[in-house]
């Protein structure tokens, strides 16, 4: 197999999964709506900043170990399960809060601006929704061996298509993020704001449950 000639392939197969429903998707939308383009900057580079940590972890065989071993196994599914469960419910109460006070519950920052801690919350955020996310530790372990031609090296190979697939990915997530930007003044009005946090805490508590009781 030809590395160059089966790119188009892997370009293809990133652009379908970076568009597919999960939690990065739900994050990113939610803080494009709330904060604008330049607040969603952070949690797409803190989610594919994840990514590569995944796809190297993998090329070095670890994401393989983690997800043969029963306890890494088990504590990565608790923690990510515990921390999408954690975001979901601080969506619903921001939600509850806003409903009784009869307004929408004022952002940190003001839309379009993000601060040196918000920047970093929200990268980390971002990262931890990802490392945490054991699919994408059994995805990589199945999906780049396919693009490795058998006389390249593993490692440096995976690590260059990762940078590819980040760089896709980017490009995907903050395009939609400043569509998405766009409307945010309408995002932001009280009962719009109210609903999308409840239906991104929503989101959120469904995908930390399937992934808690998720069998391998």
């Amino acid at each position: 197999m030809d590395l160059v000639a089966s790119l188009p392939a892997f370009v293809a197969a990133v652009v379908l999964i970076s568009a597919s429903p999960g939690p990065a998707m739900a994050l990113i939308l939610r803080r494009a709506a709330l904060r604008g383009f330049s607040g969603a900057v952070p949690t797409v580079l803190g989610l594919e900043a994840g990514l590569y940590l995944w796809a190297l972890c993998a090329a070095a065989g670890l994401a393989a170990l983690v997800a043969a071993s029963e306890v890494a196994f088990l504590v990565l599914r608790v923690v990510g399960a515990g921390f999408l469960l954690y975001l979901g419910v601080r969506m619903w109460r921001s939600a509850w809060r806003s409903r009784r006070a009869g307004v929408a519950a004022e952002p940190e920052e003001p839309p379009g601006t993000v601060s040196r801690r918000g920047w970093a919350k929200a990268f980390g955020e971002g990262a931890v929704v990802m490392l945490a996310n054991l699919k994408a530790a059994a995805f990589m372990v199945a999906f780049y061996p396919q693009f490795v031609p058998a006389d390249r090296p593993l490692f440096a190979t995976t690590a260059v298509l990762a940078l590819l697939q980040v760089g896709i990915e980017i490009a995907v997530y903050l395009t939609l993020a400043a569509v998405v930007g766009r409307a945010g003044a309408w995002f932001r009005r009280p009962a719009i704001r109210r609903r999308l946090d409840a239906i991104s805490g929503t989101v959120l508590v469904a995908l930390g449950i399937r992934m808690a009781t998720d069998a391998r």
